[in-house]
């Protein structure tokens, strides 16, 4: 389908991607930002660990095929690599959790807490749709 556009065209849409990706992690930066500096506590910051944390498995372990992370495979190190992504991802959720269960920080700086993960989680799957260039992508 982007074959039949003109170069300038795919050059365009291609360009627009990019933008509403950095504008996705821009929030969700702003957002874990905010999260600490509205409510004068910087626990929330904690949570950037995780994130920090996340994606090191799969460069580690997975290298650049991400095909594999997605599909039923006999590789150990691929098994490896998605217990510990889906352990830092569930550390993610479970920090600001922790934090609010205990007292230390607020309903507010939760909610931005989580609204920041979510973002970034919309930012890492559009960023997974439209990085495959095998006619499936999202655009």
């Amino acid at each position: 389908m982007m074959a039949d556009f003109p170069g300038y065209l795919r050059a365009c849409l291609h360009t627009g991607k990019l933008a509403c990706l950095a504008i996705l992690v821009s929030g969700g930066i702003v957002m874990q930002i905010l999260a600490c500096a509205l409510y004068d506590n910087w626990w929330p910051m904690l949570t950037v660990l995780m994130y920090v944390l996340l994606p090191m498995p799969l460069l580690f372990f997975a290298g650049s095929d991400t095909s594999s992370f997605f599909s039923e495979s006999g590789n150990s190190w691929v098994d490896v690599t998605k217990f510990l992504t889906g352990a830092s991802t569930i550390g993610s959720i479970a920090i600001p959790v922790i934090l609010k269960h205990s007292g230390v920080i607020g309903w507010g700086a939760l909610a931005l807490e989580l609204s920041s993960f979510f973002t970034f989680v919309l930012a890492i799957l559009c960023f997974l749709g439209t990085s495959d260039n095998d006619g499936y992508s999202m655009f």
